[in-house]
This record gives C-alpha cells, structure tokens and sequence, in this order.
C-alpha cells in the first residue's frame, strides 16, 4: 500500500475510475516536465490518444476541452491533485499527483514498482562495472564486460519475468 498522505484508496481508485483523469495525471506527471500546462494543450494531447488522430479532430478536442474544464479538472483540484487555474486556464501537478500516479503503475509481488526494480538494477549494476574498473577489492577480481554480461542477463530475466506474470493483461492490450 502506498503512503498518500491525504488521499485514501477508496478516493484514488475513485480518481482512475475515470480514463480522462488518468490520461490527465498520465500526461502531467509522466510525460510532461512536471510544469503548468494549458488545458488546449492537455485536450489536444488526451484527445489525439482517445482518437488515435493527430491533430484529433475538432469534436473530440472540444469534447475532452470541455469536459476537463467543467468536470474532471475541478474534481482533482478539489482532492488535491492538481492546481487548476481555472481564469488562465492553466494545469499544475500537486504532490499528490505522483501519489496517484503510483497506483497506475505495475508493482511486483512484493510491493514496489516494475520501474523501481529496474532502476536499483541499473544503479547496482553501474556501480559493480565502476568499482571492477577502479580496481575495488574483490569486486575487481571479475572483469568488467562479466559484471556487464551478467547485469543484462539479469534485465533480460526481469523482463521475460514481468511479461510473463501480466501475459493476461498484454494479451488483452494486444487483442483489443
């Protein structure tokens, strides 16, 4: 379970319940830099995903345009999940925008996230190649291009290992 502060679970699931509200935390916390953003700008880019069109076409941008700006966008400011400035028409992420954003990505079996793993994989796999270079004790007895090859066999394994346990939910992407 995930520390959030403010927000409960039932609120959170509440919050992805809805595919515009996650493709707007989505958009604002994955792909953006984590600065305001019109809401022009975030219609567009939720509309071309809904559509699959770029430029979406007008009806669909006026579509999520309107229904960010009337609905969604006041319902995650008042939970705190953005700053919505609703006279400039701009859009910030609040802290609890990554709290959400937690609960959209796939976590292990043990509690921490796929992209969590993988980065403390790569941490400690550069820091092994680093100090056999330097000539650290015993670290530097293996020579650096094993620690390397181990090291991707080891992302290798990982990544046959998350495909496997979400077979189920790739399957379904793929099929729909």
């Amino acid at each position: 379970m995930f520390n959030t502060d403010t927000l409960s679970e039932e609120t959170i699931y509440e919050i992805l319940a809805n595919s515009r509200r996650r493709e707007t935390i989505r958009h604002l916390t994955v792909e953006s830099t984590g600065e305001a953003m019109t809401l022009h700008e975030l219609s567009q880019e939720i509309a071309a995903r809904e559509t699959g069109e770029s430029p979406p076409p007008r009806p669909a941008r006026e579509s999520v345009y309107n229904s960010l700006h009337q609905t969604h966008l006041p319902k995650l400011e008042e939970l705190g999940v953005v700053d919505y400035d609703r006279d400039a028409r701009e859009v910030n992420p609040s802290d609890h925008a990554r709290d959400v954003d937690k609960y959209m990505e796939v976590v292990t079996s043990h509690g921490v996230t796929w992209s969590e793993v993988y980065r403390s994989l790569g941490v400690a796999s550069l820091t092994l190649v680093l100090w056999s270079l330097v000539d650290f004790p015993v670290v530097s007895a293996v020579d650096p291009m094993l620690w390397t090859s181990g090291s991707l066999a080891v992302f290798a394994l990982l990544v046959t290992y998350q495909l496997w346990s979400n077979r189920w939910y790739i399957r379904q992407s793929l099929q729909g």
